[in-house]
């Protein structure tokens, strides 16, 4: 159902969104500014990854929204992200997530493409391209959390090494 004229005019508030005043007792969005994110955030080695929505740096309570990038040929050590819902958007580059059994099991992403990765479950972050970064959108429900797990080496990961 398409909204009338009369109804985009109306204010609707529904519910109690009082914890998100400022110190002047207004509730008010939050800018985060290009080049002010924040990198006070889970990492694993060899990826940036920085918050533009996070607890760490906005009222926010519940979301972790921020930017993630990967150097050319990178692969993340075995992590997963506990209770946290994750989502990505690969803004540039090509990416390889292995999951599964002995990482045994792998989907690759393009620029465009959007990725759902569940809760607790391990997996292995890459950048495909051994000349160019890759660069996601990512968001995580509660919080950005990464636990990170044993190493493997890269012959146990099918067809990372011969990848065009």
């Amino acid at each position: 159902m398409q909204p009338t004229e009369g109804d985009l005019n109306q204010v609707h508030t529904v519910g109690d969104n009082s914890m998100y005043a400022n110190e002047s007792g207004l509730v008010v969005p939050v800018v985060t500014r290009g080049g002010l994110e924040s990198a006070r955030t889970g990492q694993s080695e060899g990826a940036s990854r920085i918050a533009g929505v996070s607890p760490q740096h906005t009222p926010a309570t519940r979301i972790w929204f921020g930017k993630v990038s990967n150097d050319p040929s990178y692969r993340s050590v075995p992590h997963h992200h506990g209770e946290a819902e994750t989502g990505g958007y690969v803004l540039s580059g090509r990416a390889r997530i292995y999951f599964g059994e002995k990482y045994l099991d792998y989907i690759d992403m393009a620029e465009g493409d959007w990725v759902f990765v569940p809760p607790y479950m391990p997996h292995i972050e890459c950048n495909l391209d051994r000349n160019r970064p890759l660069t996601w959108m990512t968001t995580r429900t509660p919080e950005n959390i990464v636990v990170n797990l044993a190493d493997v080496a890269d012959a146990a990961l099918r067809d990372w090494a011969d990848r065009a």
